[in-house]
């Protein structure tokens, strides 16, 4: 099982959306920055690591928020960890992605994210979480 980390950055009432390249797995999907946890790393180590190559900045990672494990229809599990974070040092820099982009809970619905974060988002725009 592939285990990996996202983040609900947090500005005002907005979140950080980030899309997908059309060379990635999964193209032009929506989800959360992060990424994999490597052998040996703690979760909140890999998110640290994982926004400053993403973004280029330094987070203060919060609690985690929820964990999700989802099955894949064609395969292969994925543990998903998402973990709060409202400070961070540094200006956002989108260095992977083809988009990032401030949405409201409301627009998160609007966005084609990957099939992992749906049932995430569907309680963040609820407000069910944070």
């Amino acid at each position: 099982m592939k285990r990996v980390v996202a983040a609900l950055i947090l500005k005002g009432d907005r979140l950080l959306a980030c899309q997908r390249t059309r060379h990635q797995p999964m193209p032009l999907k929506w989800e959360f920055p992060g990424g994999k946890i490597e052998e040996g790393e703690q979760p909140r180590d890999a998110m640290r690591r994982e926004l400053e190559e993403e973004l280029g900045i330094v987070a203060e990672v919060g609690v985690e928020v929820a964990r999700i494990v989802h099955e894949y229809p064609r395969g292969g599990s994925v543990e998903l960890r998402f973990f709060e974070v409202r400070n961070y040092d540094g200006e956002l820099e989108n260095r992977i992605f083809r988009e990032i982009r401030w949405v409201t809970r409301q627009e998160l619905l609007e966005l084609d994210f990957l099939e992992a974060d749906r049932g995430l988002v569907k309680d963040l725009a609820a407000g069910k979480i944070l």
